[in-house]
């Protein structure tokens, strides 16, 4: 048999940074689209203004939805037991995503298909659940992971989810996370409205980006004290290595205070996630406020970057920890596929990675400037 030409705890983590990648693009490329559907009823009074606001969005939401895909399938072929585990244990936290982001095509489809106001109110509302419930769900998840997931892992790695189901999961601190979620995508659809539109949206977008961006600014904030203080982090207590066989049970863990700040001690270079998760909504709000929407939006970008990133560093190199059975817990090291599998998939992503990256380059250059209501009126068939 033909050498793997990377060694296996290379590729562990490299596939690590790799769906810190997926999941962190899939937040800036679909967050702003969740994000303008949270504001939709807030910055668009009129339902010309509301259309206008569709439109800004309309022509790129479907691409959007490839980094979902994309994060779904690289959790899937290179962590498989923490697909299986997470797919069990926040099934119907899952299933209610899935059902609200349906809403979103429906609700852009039939919207103008029928010129009564009650119709379009409905789906008006109908959009700002499909932006606002994936939105907290997704922070919520995140805020069950830091806290650890009720799993365990029997003798013939088979695993056992032992929750009780989705209010478990809207506990105090995944309520939180899941308000951070929100307040940063909102600010990141606001930030991509004084881009993309004009006239009464574009300010009011412009004015709700002060708020947003200091209730998120306070939110993580908080979640990081919280951690801090009040969310016992985990640590492998046993010898590691990368290259063996993934088994989650022949590690030893304990749960210890403050353990999800041990990273930063040990690599202090870490602490730019969180001073970038910082950083960005501050310079979004700053940038707005001097007329520079092109930055305005990179730098919210930034901001979702930093604050997603601070999680995944923070935990490293758990991907899924267990508050049930510490051993069991799902790492970097101990729940990925076979060497064979990542090298493959390795030269996979680096062929149709950088071909997603170039077409959407592409239609983003194709499709830029802002949408008015003077287009919307000049093609009213042609736009949602």
């Amino acid at each position: 048999m033909t050498a793997i030409p990377i060694d296996y705890e290379i590729l562990r983590l490299v596939w690590w940074l790799f769906l810190g990648v997926l999941l962190i693009g899939f937040a800036i490329m679909d967050g702003f689209d969740l994000g303008v559907a949270m504001l939709l009823p807030f910055v668009a009074r009129t339902d010309i203004e509301r259309r206008v606001t569709l439109n800004a969005v309309g022509p790129f939401w479907e691409g959007n939805q490839v980094w979902l895909i994309l994060g779904g399938g690289a959790i899937f072929a290179a962590w498989p037991p923490v697909y299986a585990a997470s797919f069990s244990g926040f099934y119907v936290a899952m299933f209610l995503v899935l059902a609200t982001l349906i809403l979103r095509p429906v609700g852009f489809e039939f919207r103008n298909k029928v010129a009564d106001t009650r119709w379009r109110s409905f789906w008006d509302y109908a959009l700002f659940a499909g932006g606002l419930v994936p939105s907290v769900v997704f922070g919520v998840a995140f805020g069950n992971l830091l806290q650890g997931v009720p799993f365990r892992i029997d003798s013939d790695l088979r695993i056992f989810y032992e929750g009780s189901g989705l209010f478990e999961l809207l506990n105090p601190f995944g309520l939180l996370c899941g308000l951070v979620s929100a307040a940063m995508l909102a600010t990141h659809g606001a930030a991509f409205l004084t881009l993309k539109t004009s006239g009464h949206v574009q300010k009011r977008a412009q004015e709700f980006i002060g708020t947003g961006a200091a209730v998120t600014i306070v939110l993580f904030l908080l979640a990081g004290l919280w951690v801090w203080i009040g969310i016992e982090g985990y640590a492998i207590t046993s010898a590691v290595t990368g290259r063996e066989p993934s088994n989650p049970l022949i590690k030893m863990v304990s749960r210890q205070p403050g353990q999800w700040f041990a990273n930063y001690a040990t690599h202090p270079w870490m602490v730019l996630a969180p001073c970038i998760g910082i950083a960005g909504p501050l310079l979004t709000l700053l940038l707005t406020r001097a007329r520079r929407s092109g930055l305005a939006f990179m730098t919210s970008a930034f901001g979702i970057f930093g604050i997603i990133a601070t999680a995944g560093v923070s935990m490293f190199p758990f991907l899924m920890p267990s508050n049930i059975a510490p051993t069991a817990s799902l790492t970097v090291w101990d729940a990925s596929s076979s060497q064979l599998t990542l090298f493959v998939m390795l030269l996979a992503a680096l062929i149709f990675l950088p071909i997603v990256l170039c077409y959407t380059t592409v239609v983003y250059a194709a499709l830029r400037g802002a949408v008015t209501e003077r287009d919307i009126e000049r093609n009213s068939s042609g736009f949602y």
